[in-house]
C-alpha cells in the first residue's frame, strides 16, 4: 500500500490529509466548503485514491486560504505515498466530458513541479467557493507532489461542469501516471532519477 498522511497548522489553516493511491476510491472530506468537498470525493473516487482530508480554515475571510493549503498538503501526502517512484508508469492523459464541457489534463510525475493552466471560469462563486482558487489548488497541488500539470479547458460553458471534469480528469490522470508497470526497470528515465 503507498500512503501518504501530511498535517499542516497554520495562523490560517488546519489540516490534516491521508491518501492511499492503491485504493478503490473511498473517501472522507470535510474542508468546511461545500463545494471543494464535492470536487475532492470526485478526485478520490475516478483516482480510486482512498482520500481523507479534515480542514478548518478562516472562512470568514474568504475560502482562498483553506482551498490553497489543501492543495499544498494534498500535494505532499500524495508525494510522499509515491515513494520511490520505481515502477511507475510516470505519464498519465484523460479527457473527461461534462454534459457541453470537455476538460483535458496530462500528468508527468516528473520531480519538476510545472502547471500550465488555461480553463476560463463565467461563474466567480459557487457556493462558498471562489472559482478562481481552482488555479491555486492545482499550482499549490502540482508544486508539493513535484508533477508536472497541464489542465485545459477544450470547450464549455457551465463553471460547474468545468471544474467537476477538472477534478475528475485529474484523478483519472493521476491514476494511470501512479500505476505500476512490472516491465520497468527502476524509474521510467534516462537520468535514472525522477
Amino acid at each position: 500500500m503507498r500512503y501518504g498522511e501530511i498535517t499542516r497548522k497554520t495562523g490560517e489553516t488546519d489540516i490534516k490529509v491521508k491518501i492511499n493511491i492503491d485504493g478503490s476510491g473511498n473517501s472522507d472530506i470535510d474542508t468546511g466548503v461545500g463545494f471543494l468537498d464535492h470536487m475532492l470525493t470526485l478526485f478520490s473516487k475516478h483516482g480510486l485514491f482512498d482520500l481523507d482530508v479534515k480542514a478548518k480554515g478562516d472562512l470568514y475571510v474568504d475560502s482562498h486560504h483553506t482551498v490553497e493549503d489543501i492543495g499544498i498538503t494534498l500535494g505532499q501526502a500524495f508525494l510522499k505515498a509515491i515513494g520511490d517512484k520505481k515502477s511507475i508508469k510516470r505519464y498519465g492523459v484523460s479527457y473527461v466530458p461534462m454534459d457541453e464541457t470537455l476538460v483535458r489534463v496530462v500528468a508527468d510525475i516528473s520531480g519538476r513541479p510545472y502547471i500550465y493552466y488555461d480553463m476560463n471560469l463565467n461563474a466567480q462563486v459557487l457556493g462558498n467557493f471562489e472559482t478562481e482558487t481552482v488555479e491555486d489548488f492545482l499550482r499549490a497541488f502540482a508544486l508539493n507532489s513535484g508533477i508536472t500539470l497541464h489542465v485545459e479547458l477544450l470547450h464549455g460553458k457551465n463553471t460547474h461542469h468545468i471544474i467537476e471534469a477538472a477534478f475528475k480528469a485529474l484523478g483519472r490522470a493521476l491514476d494511470e501516471a501512479v500505476k505500476i508497470d512490472e516491465r520497468i526497470n527502476g524509474v521510467p528515465s534516462t537520468k535514472g532519477i525522477l
